[in-house]
């Protein structure tokens, strides 16, 4: 028996027709089109939750600094008062 020799890879692989080279060139292109746009939505994300954490962090430190309102005592009635000056 003769020996068979390897055959290189991609030596008998069909080759792809006009219209699915163009059509992979446009998936591909729009593939990355889209993984950009994902890509900038995430930084764009990120950076309004680190700046709300920053706003909700400085208006906390805000309200634990501010002194503690004193309030008023309700007046009595004014037909309280009357009742005792009969």
């Amino acid at each position: 028996m003769a020996k068979r020799t390897e055959v290189p890879a991609g030596v008998f692989a069909p080759k792809a027709s006009r219209q699915e080279s163009r059509a992979d060139a446009t998936t591909t292109v729009a593939r990355s089109i889209l993984q950009a746009e994902v890509k900038a939505r995430d930084a764009k994300t990120a950076k309004l939750k680190a700046l709300r954490l920053a706003q909700e962090e400085a208006e906390a430190a805000a309200a634990a600094d501010a002194a503690p309102v004193k309030t008023k005592a309700k007046a009595k009635p004014k037909a309280a008062k009357a009742a005792v000056a009969k």
